[in-house]
């Protein structure tokens, strides 16, 4: 029996009350599907990465949340890149997930380790109308609420979100959305969870991630939907790349977050994070 050893980190912060746990399983090989999504019920974190060697690449990942198999996690793969560079030193890491190939390069930050994965090529689409207006009822929410200048879109960088932009902070603030109508909308689109960000200024964003099909109510901290934005904003030409910018987190929930997306001219979004074990 493949036994393993399991982790339990907070990604995207330095203390305890902050960040987006997750779980980090490691073992010689990966556990069968049963067995994997049994685990990440008992962890019951929103994703639980499962990490083995695999020929040809450095790792093979697969991510679970309690209740299905998510294709990519981006606070999991921050927080499986803390624990290799605990285990097996500073360096970079090629991580097989279901959706290609994720760069992992992890180094030492002020005594503490720091990961930053580099996503498969991000894409984006606009968001047909009559899901954006089914989203809104379901947050409560109107179309005068939105902010025009980033319309609405379905966006990728190893798993789908879609991408809705207030103009008032207040909307993030007050959100209180209907969670089997929001759950059964996003399984219809294959959506893994909804982006909903206002703009502060030019490079900060703060950003609250709805994920029911996980069965959990709100993300802290969601490297995937930061990376897929960041596709989103260098090709809708909303940004001028390359630049960095700052996505706040989980401070409405008591879990604050932070992370730091660097959108380069082309190929992956990379996105950088520290984690700490709980």
């Amino acid at each position: 029996m493949n036994l393993g050893s399991l982790f339990r980190l907070s990604a995207f912060t330095t203390t305890l009350n902050g960040g987006n746990p997750a779980g980090v399983w490691i073992g010689d090989t990966l556990p069968d599907p049963e067995t994997m999504q049994r685990i990440a019920a008992e962890v019951g974190f929103s994703e639980t990465a499962f990490v083995a060697p695999a020929s040809g690449s450095d790792r093979i990942v697969r991510y679970y949340s309690p209740e299905v198999e998510v294709s990519f996690c981006g606070h999991a793969t921050i927080a499986t890149g803390v624990v290799l560079g605990e285990n097996d030193g500073e360096g970079t890491y090629q991580l097989a997930t279901s959706v290609g190939i994720v760069p992992v390069t992890v180094h030492q930050r002020d005594g503490k380790y720091e990961a930053s994965l580099t996503s498969v090529e991000p894409s984006y689409a606009p968001a047909p109308h009559a899901l954006v207006i089914k989203a809104l009822s379901a947050l409560g929410w109107i179309q005068d609420d939105l902010d025009g200048s980033i319309p609405p879109a379905r966006a990728y960088a190893g798993a789908w979100h879609l991408v809705l932009a207030v103009a008032e902070q207040q909307c993030l603030a007050e959100l209180n959305y209907d969670f089997e109508t929001l759950k059964a909308l996003m399984l219809r689109d294959s959506l893994t969870t909804l982006q909903l960000i206002w703009r502060e200024s030019a490079t900060v964003f703060h950003s609250r991630n709805p994920f029911p099909i996980g069965g959990i109510v709100e993300d802290p901290a969601t490297g995937s939907a930061a990376a897929a934005l960041g596709g989103y904003l260098r090709a809708s030409e909303l940004v001028t790349v390359p630049t960095t910018i700052l996505i706040r987190q989980g401070e409405a929930i008591g879990r604050p977050s932070q992370i730091v997306v660097h959108i380069p001219v082309r190929g992956g979004i990379v996105v950088t994070g520290q984690a700490i074990h709980i």
